[in-house]
C-alpha cells in the first residue's frame, strides 16, 4: 500500500484533484487512511486517503 498523503497534517490547505469545484479545503484530522477536510464550497468531507492523493495548496 502506498501512502498517498503522508505529508499532510491538520491545518494544511488542500484541493481534491477530481473535484475542483469544492475549492480549497483545510485538513481537520487524519486517522489512518481517513482524512477529514473542510472545503469552502462543499463543507466537511471524509476522504479515503488510500484512494485519493490530495494536492497541497500554499497559503496566500
Amino acid at each position: 500500500m502506498t501512502d498517498l498523503n503522508g505529508f499532510l497534517e491538520p491545518g494544511m490547505l488542500v484541493r481534491h484533484p477530481a473535484a475542483p469545484g469544492w475549492g480549497i479545503g483545510q485538513v481537520q484530522s487524519i486517522i489512518g487512511d481517513r482524512i477529514t477536510v473542510n472545503f469552502r464550497e462543499e463543507g466537511k468531507v471524509v476522504i479515503d486517503g488510500s484512494r485519493v492523493a490530495l494536492v497541497m495548496v500554499e497559503p496566500e
